[in-house]
């Protein structure tokens, strides 16, 4: 066999393999990369979600509808949750409800999640020692999940994704 032929049939082969591995990186690795992006919004919507269900067990509570004997454990989940609120913003991941401000301007939303996040826990170390009724702890709550001004500069609520 011609030593030249032999070169070429081994360069078609290197050059059929780079060929498969590329179109494997250029077919698949974009869905891999777009999943993982959509994970990321996913995992913040969900802890988004958490706080606003919490809250509104808190609302109900506050308003008389229902018995406040869950007062600190609502309020405990809360403090919890927003402590891992802003870890599940660090990945700059576009979309969902949070708007791109989120990342614009990242020191302003992170001091404003950490200060949640400490009002929160204040409030649930409140609720062990005081009345879910006691006017004080219900000031405090409503201290503490005043959350329309950060939500008026960085959510989008009408941009939902299914």
């Amino acid at each position: 066999m011609n030593p030249c032929v032999h070169e070429i049939r081994s360069f078609l082969i290197i050059l059929r393999r780079v060929l498969i591995q590329t179109a494997f990186v250029v077919i698949v690795l974009p869905s891999v990369v777009s999943a993982d992006g959509q994970d990321a919004i996913d995992y913040r919507e969900h802890i988004m979600n958490t706080l606003n269900e919490q809250a509104g067990a808190l609302g109900q509570i506050l308003a008389g509808a229902i018995p406040g004997d869950n007062t600190a454990a609502h309020l405990n989940t809360i403090a919890l949750t927003a402590q891992m609120a802003l870890k599940a913003f660090e990945p700059k991941v576009l979309g969902g409800e949070a708007k791109p401000e989120v990342w614009l301007n990242w020191a302003d939303f992170s001091k404003r999640m950490n200060e949640f996040a400490r009002k929160s826990a204040e409030a649930a170390a409140m609720a062990k020692q005081k009345r879910y009724d006691d006017p004080l702890l219900g000031e405090k709550i409503i201290d503490a999940l005043s959350c329309k001004s950060c939500h008026d500069t960085y959510r989008n609520e009408t941009k939902k994704q299914s």
